[in-house]
C-alpha cells in the first residue's frame, strides 16, 4: 500500500520566542515612535525628551506583546492564519493602551488618547505580523530549494558506484563486512530520502554521520583515521535534517582523497553555557586538493539562518593545515526536548 500522507505541520506565524524576532520587533517600534515624534518636536531636545518619555510606555508595552506572543505560541499554532493576525492586532491594541495607562500613572498625559492609543498598538502590530509571515513565506521555498541542493550533494553518482563497488569486492572475501556496507547505504539513503520535517536532533544527525563515516572506513582503511569526542547532553539540540553529513564528507573529499597518506577527521559536540557546539575538523594535505564551490557550505549557513536566525552561528577555518567547521545552536528549552 502507498505511505499516507503527513498532514503538514502547523505553521506559526506568531513566533516571538527568538532573539532576532524581539530585537527587530523593539527597533521596529521604536524607529516609527522616533519618527513619528518629529511632526510634533520643536527642536532636537524636545524631540529627543519627547522620545524617552514614550519610550517608558511604548517598550514595556512591546515587551508585553512579545511575551504574550511567546507565552501561548502553541495554542496559536493550532489557528489558521487569519486567526494568527487577528490575535496579534489585538494583543497589539491591548499593549497601545496598557502603554497609554502607564504614561497616564506616571503623569505624563492629563487626557489619555486611549482610543488613539489602541489604534495605534494595532497598527504597529499588523506591520510585525506582516514581517513575520514574509518570513514564514520565504523560509518554505528557501527550505525546498536548500533541501533539493542538497540531496542532489548528497546522493552524488561516484559515491554510490565506489560504494557498490566496495561491496561487491567484499561479497567473496568478507561477506560480513558487505553486507554491513550495503546495511549502512540502505539506511542512509532512506534517511536522506525521508521527508524529515523541519529540524533534527543532533544526536540523529551524528548517527547519519556515522552510517557515511562507517562506508568510507571500508574503502580508505587505514587512510582515514575518525575520531568521536561526543557529549550526550548536546545531542537534544536541533539542526536542519541532513545538514551534518555534508561537512564529513567535504572532509573526506578534500582531506582523504587527494592525500596518499590520508587524514585525520575528528567530530565533537560539547555544551557551553545555553548553547550547543558541533565540530568536524579534519587535516589537509598541504599544497595538494582543490577549493570546491562552496554550496554545501553556504546551504550549510542559509538553512541554519532559517531554523535558528541570530542564535545560530557557522563557521569555517583553516589553520596549520587543519579545516574545521563549526556549527553553533541553542539548546532546546526543558518543554521542548
Amino acid at each position: 500500500m502507498p505511505p499516507v500522507p503527513r498532514a503538514p505541520a502547523p505553521v506559526l506565524v506568531f513566533d516571538a520566542c527568538q532573539v532576532g524576532v524581539i530585537l527587530r520587533a523593539v527597533l521596529y517600534v521604536e524607529a516609527v515612535i522616533a519618527i513619528g515624534l518629529m511632526y510634533v518636536a520643536s527642536g532636537t531636545a524636545d524631540w529627543l525628551g519627547r522620545v524617552a518619555v514614550v519610550t517608558g510606555g511604548a517598550l514595556p508595552a512591546t515587551l508585553l506583546w512579545l511575551v504574550l506572543g511567546c507565552s501561548f505560541k502553541r495554542l496559536l499554532a493550532r489557528l489558521p492564519l487569519s486567526l494568527q493576525m487577528a490575535t496579534g492586532v489585538v494583543l497589539g491594541a491591548l499593549a497601545g493602551v496598557y502603554a497609554c495607562g502607564m504614561l497616564t500613572l506616571l503623569g505624563f498625559s492629563e487626557a489619555p488618547p486611549w482610543l488613539a492609543s489602541a489604534c495605534t498598538g494595532a497598527l504597529l502590530a499588523a506591520g510585525l505580523l506582516a514581517g513575520l509571515v514574509w518570513r514564514v513565506r520565504g523560509r518554505t521555498p528557501a527550505a525546498t530549494t536548500a533541501r533539493l541542493a542538497e540531496l542532489q550533494s548528497r546522493i552524488r553518482p561516484h559515491f554510490l558506484f565506489n560504494t557498490l563497488n566496495t561491496a561487491i569486492a567484499l561479497v567473496r572475501e568478507e561477506p560480513a563486512k558487505a553486507e554491513a556496507v550495503l546495511e549502512d547505504l540502505s539506511d542512509l539513503f532512506r534517511h536522506a530520502l525521508t521527508e524529515q520535517g523541519d529540524s533534527s536532533s543532533v544526536g540523529q544527525e551524528i548517527e547519519l554521520a556515522r552510517r557515511y563515516l562507517a562506508i568510507e572506513q571500508v574503502r580508505f582503511g587505514e587512510r582515514l583515521q575518525v575520531e568521536w569526542a561526543l557529549d550526550e547532553r548536546a545531542h537534544a539540540a536541533r539542526l536542519p535534517p541532513l545538514i551534518l553529513q555534508p561537512l564529513v564528507e567535504n572532509a573526506v573529499k578534500h582531506g582523504v582523497e587527494p592525500s596518499a597518506r590520508g587524514a585525520q577527521l575528528r567530530v565533537s559536540t560539547q555544551v557551553r553555557g545555553q548553547m550547543a557546539l558541533i565540530k568536524v575538523t579534519n587535516t589537509v594535505p598541504a599544497g595538494q586538493g582543490h577549493a570546491g564551490h562552496g554550496i554545501a557550505l553556504a546551504n550549510v549557513r542559509d538553512r541554519l539562518r532559517l531554523l535558528h536566525d541570530l542564535q545560530g552561528g557557522f563557521r569555517t577555518a583553516l589553520v596549520d593545515d587543519v579545516y574545521q567547521a563549526r556549527i553553533e545552536v541553542p539548546l532546546p528549552a526543558r518543554g521542548e526536548r
